[in-house]
């Protein structure tokens, strides 16, 4: 009778032991299936910014920097987009691509800083296509961002949870996840009002 409830906890322990493993893997496939959701839209962003810069070209001859900082911005972020992509599970590409981003964002807003500069620019008809585009973009973008954060944190939470970070802890590939964090600066000027 002993020996058969020995057995009986030691078959339990197991199945809890695969059920948590199995979680953990479930989880883990989420946020990678997530992240491929974020990089969809960024690869989209990517592709767009070179057809906007294009367009205003002709427009912004005296504003070389500009049009030359936001490529350059584009084309590091592309990078680290496609590393990232690779590998949604290695923090360091992570915040990598995050700073990328952010660098990306604060050139594009310098870029429609200047656009305000050039009415007949801003009223051209593909330009306005264009940055409709790119807008309705960035607002994908917030949303997958939010959805891949979201399950990062109920991976982590699983992972760190007892007894589950013993068994994270046993099988190597459950390493902490880190969410995607783009620093927007216009989220972080003041709203000017005016009476």
């Amino acid at each position: 009778m002993g020996s058969w409830l020995f057995f009986a906890v030691i078959v339990a322990a197991l199945v809890y032991l695969v059920m948590v493993y199995n979680r953990l893997v479930t989880l883990r496939n989420r946020f990678k299936n997530a992240f491929a959701q974020i990089d969809v839209q960024l690869r989209r962003r990517h592709d767009l910014i070179p057809n906007l810069v294009e367009t205003a070209r002709a427009y912004l001859s005296h504003e070389r920097d500009t049009l030359t900082q936001v490529i350059a911005a584009r084309d590091q972020a592309a990078s680290a987009r496609r590393d990232a992509a690779a590998h949604p599970d290695d923090n360091a590409a992570m915040g990598r691509l995050g700073q990328a981003e952010s660098l990306l964002s604060g050139g594009l807003a310098r870029f429609n800083a200047v656009l305000e500069n050039y009415p007949d620019l801003k009223a051209d008809l593909t330009l306005s296509q264009l940055m409709e585009e790119l807008t309705s973009t960035e607002n994908r973008i917030g949303f997958a961002r939010q959805a891949f954060n979201d399950t990062v944190m109920d991976y982590n939470t699983c992972r760190e949870q007892f007894p589950n970070n013993f068994i994270s802890g046993l099988f190597g590939p459950f390493r902490a996840a880190q969410p995607l964090e783009i620093d927007l600066p216009q989220a972080r000027e003041a709203i000017q009002v005016s009476f």
